[in-house]
């Protein structure tokens, strides 16, 4: 059964802004308008950072190799990042946000989760409070954002994708069993591409299969994540949004179409996956800067290095990549993967109180 919808319930509004990145470099440059876009990348080598809703038709996504993409859109124009204008429209539509509650959980510069149960403006409807974000958010930007709004994050985060892009969905406490029962398991958000492919392999399709699981079933063939399985396909998320999370690490790795041998390509694929990992930092500043090399015979070596002040920028990681490349003893043996991360935050953690019923 699900969860108890007696209990006092949250109000969360999961905001995601649509194909970021390459939205604002189409809103910035008309003539991308309407083409397929990558952010980052190049056509030889590197990483999709982002793509837009043209690209994605022909398979296109973030984290992908730019060969690959563009083998699936040949038409793909690649377009370098330019992080600290998407930081900028971030923090934009952070001050939004801002006007209507202080709960904002940030997951990266273009999403966040709200708990808008006690809103700055006593509106009564979370349904109301999404639209008006939407199009504030519009008016001030010329960009397009989607939402899920629903009693706990999982359902919101979910509820977020049904109607992408420009578009927003409600999941109300008396609707969330049929929804979650006819829900295909590839899409409950945690759930990725191999653990669905293993769920398969049980028999498990649709989230009534995997409701019809006992909590051993789950545990035993899936670990610590059985739990979280088995909790939210009941609708059960008791995490509350935070205005702040300790975060202890973050990072990023490329395993490569073909190995390379020589500091400067390395150099440029780390510079190319930067993007995309500055876009989990938010407004952080991690002290400590690593880097990551596998090599051909899987041996692994890795780099750090602390500075005081903090990485503050992209253009202060750009600084000590070379510098922390030389260190490395192999590169010339053929490197087969490569990650770049960073650590060493100072974040206070803050937890709230639960929050009364309110209809949404």
């Amino acid at each position: 059964m699900l969860l108890n919808l007696s209990e006092n319930l949250r109000k969360i509004i999961h905001v995601d802004m649509d194909a970021f990145f390459a939205s604002v470099e189409q809103r910035d440059f008309p003539e991308l308008r309407g083409k397929p876009v990558a952010v980052g990348g190049g056509e030889v080598r590197g990483v999709v950072a982002a793509a837009s809703y043209e690209a994605r038709k022909y398979g296109v996504y973030s984290a992908m190799a730019s060969a690959l993409a563009k083998k699936k859109c040949p038409d793909l124009i690649f377009v370098p990042h330019r992080f600290q204008v998407y930081k900028q429209v971030s923090a934009e539509i952070r001050e939004i946000f801002s006007e209507y509650t202080d709960l904002i959980e940030p997951l990266s510069l273009d999403e966040a989760y709200l708990d808008v149960t006690h809103n700055f403006k006593n509106m009564s409807f979370a349904t109301e409070i999404a639209q008006e974000i939407r199009q504030k958010i519009y008016e001030k930007t010329q960009l397009t954002a989607s939402a899920g709004i629903s009693f706990n994050k999982f359902l919101a985060k979910t509820a977020s994708d049904f109607n992408k892009p420009n578009g927003q969905y409600v999941i109300k406490p008396n609707m969330a069993e049929a929804f979650l029962e006819t829900l295909p398991i590839h899409k409950f958000y945690g759930i990725g591409k191999v653990t669905a492919e293993k769920m398969h392999g049980f028999g498990v399709f649709y989230g009534k299969d995997l409701k019809n699981c006992s909590l051993d079933f789950m545990q035993r063939h899936f670990g610590k994540s059985g739990l979280f399985f088995y909790n939210i396909v009941r609708g059960i998320d008791l995490r509350e949004v935070q205005s702040s999370r300790e975060t202890k690490s973050i990072s990023i790795e490329n395993t490569l179409n073909s190995d390379v041998y020589n500091k400067r390509e390395v150099n440029l694929l780390l510079e190319e996956m930067l993007p995309a990992l500055m876009k989990r930092v938010k407004v952080t500043k991690p002290k400590t800067l690593i880097i990551k090399l596998k090599y051909s015979d899987f041996e692994q070596q890795t780099r750090s290095k602390t500075i005081v002040e903090g990485y503050f920028d992209e253009n202060l990681i750009l600084e000590n990549l070379d510098m922390m490349i030389q260190n490395f003893t192999k590169i010339e043996s053929g490197v087969r993967l490569i990650g770049i991360g960073v650590s060493n935050f100072k974040e206070e953690v803050r937890t709230w109180g639960k929050q009364l019923t309110i209809d949404y």
